[in-house]
């Protein structure tokens, strides 16, 4: 098989939506969230995963998915449940899929399962297709080994931090320590955010934050919003549909920041031209690590079509 070379995909707001609701499905693939994961995880109940995935089908194959990533997150390697998630769900989608979220990701190897039985399936059923995986971390053991799991496949897209997991994982109580009151100064998630945007970026993947659980609070979801894309990231789950337009509205670019990037980038460009290494516009000097810092505004506008 050849190496697989990942598109770029807008991840700026992950809707979750649970697989066994048709309803809630139907209208996620309307909504305006750049990407959706149907859940065959934690939003689904045991009694309702394995009728789930052909309700999950149905709605890949028949509902209007224009312009969102396509995403199935699966329940995770230690369950009887998930190499039927994957197979069912891509032998039956077949085409209408993307990605296949992992989750509780612990080693390298559970990547390497998932990845060859995809491959397998898509040999076997003539897809020409390759579908990408996308990494949830949420064990201590998994965010000790992120390094070794971003590389583990050129599948890998995306990697995303789940903390309320994590917690349990670190025996971490969240309703004393990640509160106002807290007794623990500063950013509690600093280190596994900036530890995951480190593997993410060594291996050219996406890194997304993970889910704020009240989503009736919009000012806070999109405060946590700003800080992770200040840290570099790409976009945050929504958990509800109304955390959709804060986390667009904070990981898009504003035309401001796209028209800057664009005249530092021609100016500079054009004093290259000239022989000549730096330029000053704006009133600051610009050169080539100048341009560089403004990359990634440039091809989020590029993708986002600003």
């Amino acid at each position: 098989m050849t190496e697989h070379i990942a598109p770029r995909r807008a991840r700026r707001s992950q809707l979750a939506v649970p697989g066994s609701n048709e309803k809630m499905v139907a209208k996620a693939a309307a909504s305006m969230a750049d990407h959706v994961f149907v859940d065959l995880e934690d939003a689904v109940a045991p009694s309702e995963k394995v009728a789930a995935r052909s309700k999950i089908v149905k709605a890949l194959n028949t509902l209007d998915w224009s312009g969102k990533t396509r995403c199935v997150r699966i329940n995770d390697l230690s369950t009887k449940y998930a190499y039927g998630d994957i197979i069912e769900i891509v032998e039956g989608a077949r085409e209408n899929i993307d990605t296949i979220m992992m989750t509780k990701v612990m080693t390298a190897s559970d990547v390497h399962f998932v990845a060859t039985l995809l491959t397998q399936i898509e040999e076997n059923i003539g897809l020409e297709k390759t579908i990408g995986i996308e990494v949830l971390i949420e064990e201590a053991v998994g965010l000790q080994n992120i390094e070794e799991i971003a590389a583990a496949s050129p599948r890998v897209e995306a990697l995303m931090l789940g903390v309320a997991d994590l917690s349990a994982s670190l025996h971490i109580d969240l309703d004393k320590a990640d509160s106002p009151q807290s007794a623990y100064p500063g950013d509690l998630w600093h280190y596994a955010r900036f530890r995951l945007l480190m593997a993410a970026r060594a291996n050219g993947l996406d890194a997304i934050d993970g889910p704020f659980p009240n989503f009736r609070d919009e000012a806070t979801y999109t405060e946590h919003a700003k800080s992770a894309r200040a840290l570099g990231f790409d976009g945050k789950w929504a958990i509800h549909p109304s955390q959709i337009a804060p986390a667009l509205a904070v990981f898009t670019p504003s035309q401001a920041e796209v028209d800057k990037a664009r005249r530092v980038r021609d100016a500079f460009l054009e004093a290259q031209d000239s022989g000549l290494g730096a330029v000053v516009i704006d009133g600051q000097m610009a050169d080539i690590a100048s341009l560089r810092m403004l990359q990634p505004i440039l091809d989020q506008a590029d993708l986002f079509g600003l």
